[in-house]
């Protein structure tokens, strides 16, 4: 932990006038997760193959156009079919953020985010101007941190290298920091008009349906893309990405998919076999292993709150939070040994009467789950810890901080008995 005092940052402004709501796509890596190496001399396992259309392409995609003419969901950073056909083009700032922001994220907790960016930084520009502590406390609660830290170095290096405008390619696109193959292939298509396949949960799931592919994920994610890109047009690329993936979210959905309504019910071989829920298949994951921490609840005598900056690398990187161990270094979890009050106590980064409250706060990362102990504490004016700060007003603060944070710091604020 870093002894840098937290720097306060005023309230969001009100958004304006408020993609997809099915799981989103997963944060992405610059570069594909390294595979075992084959022994030598063993043959290359083949690529499944793209099974054929189950109907002319170009009727497909007509027949899904039509429908999303009619039936296109409002969102705050989309410009509607009606809007394109005028000439109103999206504004790829906004298609670009939406895009960072739905990462790991549904579509009702996003929108409110994206308000509160787009009226505190209405351009490109004006967000890589914006001070690194405003963003991050702006993305707390949102989640996936690393997102918010190449949000702001994607947008400097818009407005630094190319003057504040967006490059019109995917692979200009996928040269700026934190964009990958999904986000260049979103901003081209939807913000340029480039004819890009665009690969979300909801695009995977209809595709393998519409296909009847039953090969498991993730095994058949490139035969998945493959089919996607046959069926993008040359004519509203656009408009055909945010159909297919509201299909996807509105009608081709994970559970009971409302087929009756849906444009592509006819040529539909998933359903024709009677297998559409079953897909797309999924290969088992294996049990998230647990892990064991403690934070530090301290309050002083003006009803301020300790908290300190976590290093800007690593889990939770840059943000506020609340003093604990190095839950976030280190392993164990059901087999770990439990430690006593007394050495959690010896943990903390100030002297105080510490008291371990029974509840705990819990919370599911990406590849493990994590439970921490709450210890909870008041202070006097003068108790000085040895890093961070106490900020005013404890309550007020949950709204700064990340979601497993703001959990434990209010259990441990109605421990004490903290009202404001």
């Amino acid at each position: 932990m870093t002894g840098r005092p937290p720097r306060p940052s005023g309230p969001a402004r009100p958004g304006r006038k408020a993609k997809h709501d099915a799981p989103a796509p997963k944060a992405e890596a610059k570069t594909p997760a390294a595979t075992p190496r084959r022994a030598r001399g063993a043959p290359k396992k083949p690529p499944p193959e793209a099974p054929p259309s189950p109907a002319d392409p170009a009727a497909l995609t007509a027949e899904l156009l039509a429908w999303y003419d009619r039936h296109a969901r409002a969102l705050p950073w989309r410009v509607g079919p009606a809007e394109r056909a005028q000439g109103v083009r999206p504004d790829p700032y906004r298609v670009w953020l939406s895009e960072i922001m739905l990462q790991q994220t549904t579509v009702p907790h996003a929108a409110p985010y994206f308000l509160r960016f787009t009226e505190t930084w209405p351009t490109v520009s004006d967000l890589a101007a914006a001070p690194d502590d405003a963003v991050m406390a702006a993305w707390a609660g949102l989640g996936y941190y690393a997102r918010a830290r190449n949000l702001l170095a994607c947008a400097r290096a818009v407005a630094r290298d190319h003057g504040g405008v967006f490059p019109d390619t995917e692979a200009g696109l996928r040269a700026l920091p934190g964009i990958g193959p999904y986000t260049a292939a979103a901003v081209a298509a939807i913000a340029h008009d480039r004819p890009a396949a665009v690969m979300d949960g909801n695009v995977e799931r209809v595709m393998a349906r519409l296909h009847a592919v039953e090969t498991p994920l993730p095994e058949v994610k490139p035969v998945l893309h493959a089919l996607a890109a046959r069926l993008t047009p040359e004519d509203r690329p656009g408009d055909h990405a945010q159909a297919v993936m509201d299909l996807g979210a509105t009608i081709c959905a994970p559970r009971s998919p409302a087929c009756g309504l849906c444009p592509w019910r006819d040529p539909c071989a998933g359903r024709a076999a009677g297998i559409a829920e079953t897909l797309p298949r999924k290969t088992p994951k294996a049990a998230k292993p647990l892990r064991r921490g403690v934070v530090f609840v301290a309050v002083n005598a003006s009803g301020a709150v300790l908290l300190e900056h976590r290093p800007d690398r690593g889990l939770l990187g840059g943000t506020l939070g609340l003093p604990g161990d190095d839950w976030d270094r280190r392993g164990g979890g059901e087999g770990e040994t439990p430690r006593s009050d007394a050495t959690l106590a010896g943990l903390a980064p100030i002297k105080a009467d510490w008291r371990k409250i029974s509840a705990q706060a819990r919370h599911v990362f990406t590849h493990f789950q994590l439970v921490l102990d709450i210890m909870v504490a008041t202070t006097g004016e003068e108790s000085r810890p040895a890093h961070g700060a106490f900020v005013p007003h404890a309550r007020a603060q949950a709204d700064r901080i990340p979601t497993v944070m703001r959990k434990a710091l209010l259990l441990g604020l109605d421990a004490l008995g903290i009202e404001d």
